[in-house]
């Protein structure tokens, strides 16, 4: 689906309406998260779809590494040769030396499910393995984005910026499914990190919001975010 531009979104029911990210900047395509299959069809359709092919991608960025957003990324690396940018608390992971990520597990209302079972899925491994070729930090850039350490979902969690589409990729610092939430209070590692995390994403002029989970905002983003933000505390 098209949400802007050149700004493509991949939604995949499975994995709580998880969604991947194509960003075409003029210079190439940039592909944030990989969804939860391993053989990334939806992917390939879409980039299909769009009139491109899997070797217009030159970069792959993860936001971070649970089970729900990285099952395509060894396909597609090895069908495109783009180099995977993460943080470096993931890299293990995705490359199959650490099987488990830890993950929170108090029940959430609104989702209205036991979070440990669910998070017994995300936080176990079980995608081909992958190489992740360059560690990134705040304020690096890849392609057209800018990275954003977004720490508190998980040690590792990154978001992105694009400034000349005011595009913010929270990842899952917030989500949209099943309605706007300033992340999932379930399934948040670290409440303190991702709070002050949220507040910066709120200084952001962002017109665009594209979340892991749930549909993107094309438009009004900031004001959405920053409308929620005294939800953080309760």
């Amino acid at each position: 689906m098209e949400i802007a531009p050149g700004i493509y979104s991949i939604a995949q029911r499975q994995g709580a309406y998880v969604h991947a990210f194509l960003l075409d900047d003029g210079l190439g395509l940039t592909l944030v998260d990989t969804l939860f299959d391993t053989d990334a069809h939806r992917i390939l359709a879409e980039l299909a779809r769009i009139g491109k092919t899997v070797g217009d991608i030159r970069h792959i960025v993860m936001t971070h590494c649970h089970r729900s957003h990285l099952g395509g990324l060894a396909r597609l690396k090895e069908q495109s040769g783009a180099p995977i940018y993460a943080h470096e608390w993931e890299a293990d992971l995705i490359a199959g030396q650490r099987k488990q990520q830890p993950v929170a597990w108090r029940p959430y209302a609104p989702l209205r499910v036991w979070p440990l079972q669910v998070a017994l899925n995300l936080g176990v491994a079980n995608h081909p393995p992958a190489t992740v070729d360059h560690f990134v930090h705040e304020g690096d850039q890849v392609g057209p984005l800018r990275i954003v350490a977004c720490p508190g979902h998980s040690p590792g969690h990154l978001a992105f910026w694009w400034a000349e589409r005011r595009l913010l990729i929270a990842g899952d610092a917030i989500c949209t499914w099943p309605s706007l939430m300033l992340g999932w209070r379930g399934f948040t590692l670290n409440p303190t990190q991702h709070r002050a995390s949220v507040r910066r994403l709120a200084d952001f002029d962002s017109e665009i919001l594209c979340v892991g989970h749930g549909d993107p905002l094309p438009s009004n983003a900031a004001l959405a975010i920053r409308t929620a933000l005294p939800t953080l505390d309760r």
